[in-house]
């Protein structure tokens, strides 16, 4: 079976191809048939890989003509030539590890709580009158996941009269959305 790229009953128009015999790709300036100077046919009997997709299997210990032989490409003795041979992640064979011969600093609070966080700036892309609350900010696509509440802080200015509802508001935060004529509620 052949395989055809060309809309059906179409006289150009919109998608540019011609209608009519040979493959769909037809080209004044190539001819029939031809795309940049090359053949193009789209037989199911000529399609194949592209070169280097389908490489056979590293057969190893196969005798020296396959460059693999002897010693399977493991070298000659010591512990890596061996069977069963598996090494940790960072072992220096003995030697003391990258890891434990670097100086260790500073402290990561496992409890701690992150909030997402945005400045007042973020703000003016909203309406007038609009209600800006951590459900509606997801729903907008403008933040992900929530975490552990929404923090809005006082970078920029904001010229919108808004509601805005978040889990903590910077006391310059606050000053500006009332300035704008807006109001603020603090979640729990």
């Amino acid at each position: 079976s052949r395989i055809r790229f060309k809309e059906a009953e179409s006289s150009g128009g919109e998608t540019g191809y011609e209608s009519g015999s040979g493959d769909g790709c037809e080209n004044s300036s190539l001819g029939p048939g031809r795309r940049g100077g090359r053949a193009v046919s789209y037989y199911l009997h000529t399609l194949k890989s592209s070169p280097g997709t389908c490489r056979s299997r590293k057969r190893v210990g196969r005798g020296p003509g396959s460059g693999v032989g002897k010693t399977s490409g493991r070298g000659s003795n010591g512990q890596k030539s061996r069977s069963g041979y598996s090494a940790r992640a960072g072992f220096e064979g003995g030697q003391m590890p990258l890891y434990r011969r670097l100086p260790k600093r500073g402290f990561k609070n496992p409890f701690r709580k992150e909030f997402v966080v945005m400045n007042v700036r973020d703000l003016n892309r909203f309406d007038d009158g609009s209600v800006v609350c951590p459900e509606f900010l997801i729903e907008q696509g403008i933040i992900k996941k929530l975490k552990h509440g929404l923090r809005i802080l006082g970078g920029g200015d904001l010229e919108r009269n808004l509601t805005v509802q978040a889990h903590h508001l910077s006391q310059q935060a606050k000053e500006k959305i009332e300035k704008a004529g807006g109001s603020f509620e603090v979640l729990s």
